[in-house]
């Protein structure tokens, strides 16, 4: 009978290589799958606009001192009010005239724009290759002649669609029942739930056009250098220009009257109601407060006017004649003979 002691040991060596093994088999291959650094999605353009948010991929970059978003495949953007710019990577760009929702969706040169609600004016240039989607059709754009394409698709809260093709002609297909229609160039058409047998033609109803405040300004580079002390000197010496005239002031604010009282109540099972209470009743009034006057400066009264007396007018000739005569006729006979007079006059 021949033994083999350490068969069992052999076996169970082995079992434990091979479940290691397998074991670190996926773990090799999920190493190599995932590096350390995965590619960005697709960029798709740089969007620009008054009231927009973006959720998802997206890369921000600074160009000539302003920051640009730029969107990239898987991008989820809302524009809340206005109007949102998109500058294609490949050439042309896209108007978005809000509200607005969608998603952008791009592989190699096949861009997919997933509408949920507003407008949007595509002028595509290149080999691009668009297509937007809605809960119920697809639109999209067919060249003439290899040239450019322009067309516009809008979306709104009841489920009626617009579409205009300027420039080419616009394939739009059921998604329900594959059943489509083209649109021929400068066609305007409408239709409502996505039912293509209602296509009615419209003119006017599809507009998103940009707004010339969405262009980015112009940065102007202005270079100076300090001023020297003869400018500085020059500067002072010049005539300061008048200050210019206070604004008008604003019209006359009526003071606001609000009233606060209790809540009315109604009691259906009784016969008489409860009054409110008048005292609970609060009349606020709301008026603007007139600033404090404050007067810097001195008041003074009205000057003191010095009063010139003019001197007496010269008497007449003749006043000055008698006077010249009277000492005359005053002499000591005169006084004698009035003396004696008095003296011997009866009354004395």
């Amino acid at each position: 009978m021949v033994h083999f002691p350490n068969i069992r040991h052999t076996h169970r060596l082995g079992a434990l290589f091979c479940v290691a093994g397998l074991l670190a088999a996926p773990v090799c291959r999920l190493g190599a799958a995932r590096p350390d650094d995965p590619p960005l999605p697709d960029p798709v353009g740089a969007i620009e606009g008054e009231a927009i948010s973006v959720q998802g991929p997206m890369s921000v970059d600074s160009a000539d001192g302003q920051m640009k978003t730029t969107l990239r495949s898987g991008s989820d953007v809302r524009v809340r009010s206005g109007q949102a710019h998109i500058n294609l990577v490949e050439g042309g760009d896209l108007t978005i005239c809000g509200p607005a929702h969608f998603s952008v969706l791009k592989s190699g040169s096949a861009l997919t724009i997933a509408l949920d609600s507003g407008a949007i004016h595509a002028h595509i240039e290149g080999h691009l290759t668009l297509n937007v989607y809605t809960a119920q059709i697809q639109a999209h754009p067919v060249a003439i002649g290899g040239g450019s394409q322009d067309l516009l698709v809008g979306l709104d809260a009841s489920g009626g669609i617009c579409i205009h093709a300027a420039k080419g002609a616009v394939r739009v297909e059921q998604q329900l029942t594959g059943q489509s229609v083209l649109i021929p160039q400068n066609g305007d058409v409408s239709f409502a739930n996505g039912q293509l047998e209602n296509l009615q033609t419209t003119t006017g109803r599809c507009a998103c056009e940009l707004q010339a405040n969405l262009t980015s300004p112009q940065v102007s580079s202005e270079v100076s250098a300090l001023a020297s002390t003869e400018e500085l000197k020059k500067r002072a010496a010049e005539p300061k220009p008048d200050p210019p005239p206070q604004a008008q002031a604003a019209g006359k604010e009526e003071p606001v009257y609000q009233i606060f009282m209790p809540p009315l109540r109604y009691d259906a099972g009784s016969k008489v109601q409860q009054e409110y209470d008048p005292s609970l009743v609060i009349l606020v009034r709301r008026a603007r407060v007139r600033p404090t006057l404050i007067f810097q400066g001195r008041v003074e009264g009205e000057p003191v006017v010095a009063q010139v007396i003019a001197p007496p007018p010269a008497p007449p000739a003749t006043q000055r004649a008698d006077a010249s005569k009277k000492p005359a006729e005053d002499s000591a006979w005169n006084r004698v003979r009035t003396f004696f007079h008095k003296l011997w006059s009866p009354s004395s």
